[in-house]
């Protein structure tokens, strides 16, 4: 985390990146750009600066966290160095764990189905279809 002046802040979108949201820089800025990243309850732009005591909303896919950045770093460190960059609210790990607890007890149907169908599926879902 950094420690001098200049840099305790750092732009929206590459905190995202650093702090493990997202996997790539760009995927950060298009998810602000979207409106599924809230600062302080508003709308931002990937180039707003953050600093140590924002809170920061962010929807990403299904899950949707509520977090106090309480640190900022320059470079994408592994996971157990990036969840130092902030502290997640109460409310917010309850409602995820919540999320996790619905899925789990009834899974979309076709969540467990990767890739396209065999020959046998095929047949199956022309059996349906007909």
């Amino acid at each position: 985390m950094a420690d001098d002046g200049d840099s305790q802040r750092q732009r929206v979108d590459k905190w995202l990146w650093a702090a493990r949201f997202f996997k790539t820089r760009s995927l950060a800025a298009a998810a602000v750009e979207g409106g599924r990243v809230k600062w302080n309850g508003q709308h931002v732009k990937p180039a707003r600066e953050l600093k140590a005591g924002d809170e920061l909303e962010i929807v990403a896919g299904e899950v949707r966290w509520t977090v106090i950045v309480r640190g900022v770093n320059g470079q994408r460190r592994p996971a157990p160095e990036a969840r130092l960059l902030y502290e997640e609210v109460a409310e917010s790990v309850a409602r995820r764990e919540r999320q996790q607890e619905i899925r789990r007890l009834a899974p979309m149907p076709g969540a467990d189905l990767k890739g396209r169908p065999t020959k046998k599926a095929g047949r199956l879902i022309r059996g349906f279809n007909e």
